[in-house]
């Protein structure tokens, strides 16, 4: 994963962690005069928990600091999936030392997943961290907060406790004006994956309301967003019944999203394989709205692997699904999710996931190697016997299939017509935009002076193409 920075609201589209700045809005009418600025590292999820402490805080009072240096509450919020990721963070921290020495009275606080897996770890490793607040704890933020400002507590304020029934329903999540918005339906995961963190850190799977959904979806066309990306742990799990016994099923939500004037694009992520179904598949063929596109993370090949990782499908299982959702979307974009040197991973169980690539034709793919997380199953149980030269061996020669997939598929797309929703600039020339096609691979065009900009949908014809990027001219 890669860490950019940019100030919340600037860019809403961002993938894999940003800089946030917060909202500004005071609704409880509380004269502060203290700034906070929350950095994100991670996935989606962490993005749009960023923004729900943003919130929070802007609700009571406090203001957002355009830079660290003029904030006088830091707020990094992280993720655990990985070890690099929170080695990362680490590192953060202490670059962030001689803030804390210039300023005796700064708050820095640890968020999200990594402060829920590391609680003591990081009072240990990062002494200069005043605040560790969990994924759940987020609503008591302005008490913590308000707890430590002007250091009159030495030891960290630690709040960690999960709470199964929280969704942060009603909290008013403050977006800028954007392209996507990013919308939780789900917390938690109910999977318990051998490798996986997870359930650990973000408890125990429960889903959003759907009137909750759906006005934050109504807030966000308000706000010019064209495109809603509903996130979930396992997004297609999705489900809720209503005090009068309405239930409410993934596909339904989608449905309910579909009539949205102002929605032109929908899409999700991380569906499971098991909780597709007919329905599904066939809610998302139909409607235009819903992005032809899919990331079904996949873990390996080898049927051996997948018992071993506790994933709830054979590998003939995700080949018929996969079989099934090209049927019926035959022009449908994939990516998946590969680990590498699980323990116990044999040179042919490898090479099952290495035939798995060559034989579904992953539109991109993101790969790791195995990395023990503690408090899972895997390593509480399973010894972790494949050494690091094979994973980093394992992960080398995957990356190079994919690669040469991906090489092979995007310049496919030369002399072809496609729709792109216009992101921002591109970053290697002003004069270009970049944004998505609807099945998510990212376009750079020349800008022409006709009035298009951010959340424009326009056509571009394709005229050239590397393993990651279309390149294109616009043609309306």
């Amino acid at each position: 994963m890669t860490v950019s920075k940019k100030e919340l609201g600037n860019d809403p589209n961002a993938n894999n962690g940003s800089v946030n700045a917060m909202p500004t809005t005071n609704t409880k009418g509380k004269n502060r005069t203290q700034k906070v600025f929350i950095e994100t590292y991670g996935c989606q999820m962490n993005l749009a928990d960023s923004e729900t402490m943003g919130g929070i805080l802007a609700e009571d009072g406090y203001s957002s600091a355009e830079t660290m240096e003029d904030a006088d509450i830091i707020l990094i919020n992280t993720c655990a999936v990985r070890e690099k990721a929170e080695e990362r963070v680490f590192g953060r921290l202490t670059h962030l030392q001689p803030l804390k020495q210039k300023n005796p009275n700064l708050v820095l606080g640890v968020t999200g997943c990594m402060a829920e897996h590391l609680r003591e770890t990081i009072a240990e490793r990062a002494p200069n961290v005043d605040l560790i607040v969990g994924p759940d704890a987020y609503r008591r933020l302005p008490d913590l907060v308000g707890d430590k400002t002007g250091g009159q507590n030495m030891d960290a304020l630690v709040d960690v406790k999960l709470d199964k029934a929280e969704t942060y329903e009603g909290i008013p999540v403050k977006r800028k004006p954007g392209v996507t918005s990013h919308i939780s339906v789900q917390r938690g995961c109910d999977k318990f994956c051998t490798f996986c963190i997870v359930p650990f850190t973000r408890g125990r799977e429960r889903g959003v309301s759907p009137e909750e959904i759906i006005k934050q979806a109504h807030q966000s066309v308000a706000l010019g967003f064209k495109e809603v990306m509903l996130l979930g742990q396992t997004v297609n799990s999705y489900k809720h019944t209503a005090e009068d016994g309405t239930f409410t099923d993934f596909s339904d939500l989608l449905l309910q999203l579909c009539e949205i004037d102002g929605i032109e694009r929908i899409r999700f992520t991380s569906p499971y394989p098991t909780d597709f179904n007919a329905k599904l598949i066939s809610t998302m063929a139909s409607q235009k709205k819903i992005c032809k596109y899919l990331h079904l993370p996949a873990q390996s090949g080898s049927n051996r692997m997948l018992g071993e990782m506790r994933r709830q499908y054979t590998r003939d299982e995700f080949d018929t699904l996969v079989k099934d959702i090209r049927t019926a979307m035959p022009d449908i974009a994939m990516s998946t999710d590969i680990i590498v040197g699980y323990p116990g991973e044999t040179e042919e169980d490898f090479q099952m996931t290495v035939e798995l690539l060559k034989t579904t034709r992953f539109d991109f793919g993101f790969l790791f190697k195995y990395s023990e997380r503690s408090q899972t199953f895997a390593a509480r149980n399973v010894e972790d016997d494949i050494p690091e030269s094979v994973k980093k061996d394992r992960l080398k020669r995957i990356i190079e299939v994919q690669e040469e997939i991906c090489g092979e598929i995007f310049p496919g797309r030369i002399g072809s017509t496609v729709e792109v929703l216009v992101d921002r600039d591109a970053k290697r020339n002003k004069n270009q935009w970049v944004g998505k096609t609807d099945d998510f691979k990212g376009c750079v065009f020349d800008k022409k002076d006709n009035g298009v900009g951010p959340g424009s949908i326009v056509k571009v014809l394709v005229t050239g193409a590397t393993s990651h990027t279309l390149i294109g001219e616009q043609v309306t």
